[in-house]
């Protein structure tokens, strides 16, 4: 049976952290961990349209969330480990931009995209740092309001079904909600759409293909986020 020597794990040790230093490394660690947030946007965004079916089911909802996998688990204790994955995603996808992108400057000038790739995502593109801080604000503006409570207009012990409608009754709050998700919705088109020449996907032949998913996506997420404080101002949600 053959064993891995010291010296074979010394050079694939050797290899990973020579990747990781790479800009091709962080393309990957960019890709991967926007990939679990791509996920995530968009269970969210199908979960919460339980708003559109009723109270009990929105609360029903998030307490068989809270209550994942349990007694095998904690209550709360799957969803925690979710926030911790979450987190870790997130804290690798800035700091992997943030590098790529200092290394970026470092080397000489060179455009991320291919000509090609640049008339289909020129804005997206062009604003994906600016819309990566609004989203970032957006999602601790966001925990605190609906997860930690402290800016939620509405009384204490009030559920949460009745938080989503107490914050996005205030006209200031749902405009906020819609801007944020307008800035998601170009950084989720620039994901999808420079997720495939990350990792490497890119072909010429497929690149229609690749236009339609990212529209299509960052569509079906940010026009159902759109919905919820629209909603709740024309009172179809209350």
């Amino acid at each position: 049976m053959a064993t891995t020597t010291a010296p074979d794990r010394a050079a694939r040790s050797g290899f990973l952290l020579e990747l990781y230093r790479s800009a091709l490394g962080k393309k990957y660690l960019m890709a991967v961990s926007g990939l679990v947030w791509l996920g995530y946007v968009l269970a969210h965004m199908i979960g919460n349209l339980k708003l559109y079916q009723s109270p009990e089911a929105f609360n029903g909802y998030a307490e068989f969330l809270r209550r994942l996998l349990y007694p095998i688990l904690p209550e709360s204790g799957t969803l925690n480990l979710l926030r911790l994955v979450m987190i870790t995603a997130l804290v690798v996808h800035v700091v992997s931009a943030y590098q790529l992108t200092q290394m970026n400057r470092r080397a000489r000038p060179q455009r991320y995209e291919g000509p090609r790739d640049y008339v289909v995502a020129d804005f997206a593109a062009r604003t994906m740092r600016w819309t990566g801080v609004i989203v970032l604000l957006f999602m601790a503006y966001h925990l605190s309001d609906f997860l930690l409570g402290w800016v939620n207009p509405a009384p204490a012990g009030a559920t949460l079904y009745e938080k989503v409608v107490a914050s996005f009754s205030s006209v200031p709050i749902a405009a906020f909600y819609l801007v944020a998700n307008v800035a998601l919705g170009f950084h989720l088109f620039h994901g999808v759409w420079s997720l495939f020449q990350s990792m490497g996907w890119n072909n010429r032949r497929f690149n229609h293909l690749r236009r339609s998913l990212a529209i299509g996506f960052t569509a079906v997420v940010v026009g159902g986020n759109l919905s919820f404080p629209i909603a709740v101002q024309l009172g179809i949600i209350a």
